[in-house]
């Protein structure tokens, strides 16, 4: 027999119409981006700019859509060429929208109404209403007035997609009361409710006289994260504080008494009380030290990656097991590169339990094992390296001039991240392909010129690159999203200029196997 031979588009499609994955819906779906992922890799494809476009407000991009003008306006990036799928009615500043999340539906929840099984804008305005609205349509679906007392201003997940936590600016207190010296005792606020419809479960706030001097809060999967100037880290059950510090349960729409004043919970101008105090400090769960507060948890079993808390040890990961803080073996991470940049490390969204470790010339994938013959303890090592296209040992040759006229060379080398060097600048992944995405920009003359890489993420091959038209200035700030077969650049430029560039997947005619088929596909091996 011959060799085996890569899978085929036209063969996978055939056997998907006649019904080969008809047991498995999941299966149909899986048939369908692997698919995609081959038509996306396969040498013929190309990425064309179809559309380029300038705005004075910030740009956003959520699953197909890109929003402009404070989430007024929405385009839809799936067609083929962007297309406008509503702009909301002009509003005052007060009732600009200044935060949003994209709601998709939940799988396999029965929900009230049938429009609740399209996604949703979950929205933030800058005068405390919170609202839901269409994705498609820019309706007003639900809106709630969260309160008067303070001025909230950030959105983000507890539960993704089922928990929200919106949280207020901190309260600094007000000139006057500052000159005269009066201590603000509330620090901030965090409102946590449920979506679809959107139901309360409390206000907390968060108290200097219980927390002390506190520069930040958020929560995350049920866990109330606390974070002190000196780099103190402090994590506290939400469930425990909701069960022995809510003072009245309150439910959206109903009539409310409270300090004297009769209102309806969720409506203006009664909004929601704040019913979650805490009288005395909450059973801790776990604390940690680490400079700027930087904290992450993730891996299998669960560990946690924090910097020791010394400028000097800025760029030096420490990776350790939750369960008794033990450094894992080869538990220290620091990449060896001298940059004005520094690295970065996170634990893989792709839920593997790996880590990816990004510095100016490289991007390391590693991985959590149990030690051999050890199983309590874990190790960290290299799964696989992603290197910069980069000429070795380069180095920059200077030149002068002796007062006896004689010629001295001098030899330096250059930095990890200068832009004349190929250097990664964003790695992101694409979950439903599978695949790494990577920006490397190179500096050329005067110009910076930017390509997206795609590599395979079992194996870190490279399968695709792409060039980016548009040129790339290293001193602004830079977004790209990877999402199937659109590519998405958006950047700010000074005094608030936003730019965005939107990339659509072209199929050329690919080459014909010797079967008359044509063949779209691409190996995913390990080198």
């Amino acid at each position: 027999m011959g060799p085996s031979r890569k899978p085929n588009v036209c063969r996978r499609l055939s056997r998907r119409t006649q019904g080969f994955f008809s047991r498995d819906a999941g299966v149909v779906q899986r048939t369908n981006l692997g698919i995609l992922r081959a038509l996306v890799c396969q040498e013929s494809t190309k990425f064309k700019n179809v559309w380029t476009t300038h705005s004075k407000t910030p740009i956003a991009y959520e699953r197909g859509r890109i929003y402009f003008d404070n989430y007024r306006c929405c385009v839809s990036s799936v067609a083929s060429e962007p297309r406008k799928l509503y702009e909301m009615p002009r509003c005052s500043k007060t009732e600009k929208i200044e935060d949003a999340l994209l709601w998709e539906c939940p799988v396999g929840e029965m929900l009230p109404n049938p429009s609740d099984y399209k996604s949703s804008l979950i929205a933030l305005t800058a005068n405390n209403w919170l609202l839901r609205i269409s994705t498609t349509t820019g309706k007003v679906l639900e809106k709630i007035y969260l309160a008067s007392y303070c001025k909230f201003r950030y959105l983000s997940w507890d539960t993704p997609q089922e928990v929200i936590a919106v949280k207020s600016a901190q309260n600094k207190g007000s000139t006057l009361a500052r000159q005269a010296g009066i201590q603000q005792s509330v620090l901030l606020y965090l409102a946590v409710l449920r979506v679809l419809p959107f139901s309360l479960i409390g206000i907390l706030e968060i108290n200097k006289k219980i927390f002390g001097n506190v520069t930040d809060a958020t929560l995350s999967h049920g866990i109330l994260i606390v974070m002190y100037s000196s780099g103190l880290v402090r994590l506290y059950s939400f469930q425990i504080i909701t069960e022995q510090f809510m003072q009245q349960k309150l439910d959206l729409g109903c009539a409310c008494r409270w300090g004297g004043t009769t209102g309806t919970v969720g409506e203006a101008p009664f909004g929601i009380p704040c019913n979650i105090k805490i009288t005395d400090t909450p059973p801790l769960l776990f604390e940690v030290s680490s400079l700027e507060n930087a904290f992450q948890i993730g891996g299998h079993p669960w560990h946690y990656i924090i910097t020791p808390n010394k400028k000097k040890q800025k760029g030096v990961f420490h990776i350790c097991a939750l369960k008794d803080n033990s450094l894992a073996k080869n538990g220290i991470q620091e990449m060896d590169c001298c940059s004005l940049e520094s690295d970065w490390i996170y634990f893989h969204p792709d839920a593997s339990g790996r880590i990816i470790h990004v510095g100016p010339n490289q991007v390391k994938i590693l991985k959590l094992n149990e030690v051999e013959n050890n199983s309590a303890q874990h190790q960290i090592s290299e799964d696989f390296v992603i290197l910069a296209n980069r000429e070795k040992n380069k180095n920059e040759n200077l030149f002068t001039v002796t007062s006896s006229g004689r010629v001295v060379k001098k030899s330096f080398n250059l930095l990890d991240d200068d832009p004349e060097q190929e250097t990664f600048k964003i790695v992101d992944y694409e979950d439903e392909l599978d695949l790494l995405s990577v920006v490397a920009v190179t500096q050329i003359d005067t110009e910076g010129k930017a390509h997206l890489d795609f590599h395979c993420n079992e194996y870190g091959t490279l399968l695709k690159s792409i060039p980016l038209v548009e040129s790339w200035d290293v001193t602004y700030s830079h977004e790209v999203y990877f999402d199937r077969d659109l590519v998405l650049h958006i950047e700010q430029k000074p005094n608030r200029i936003f730019n965005c560039y939107v990339y659509q997947m072209v199929c050329d005619p690919g080459e014909e196997d010797d079967d008359g088929e044509e063949t779209a596909s691409t190996s995913c091996e390990k080198e």
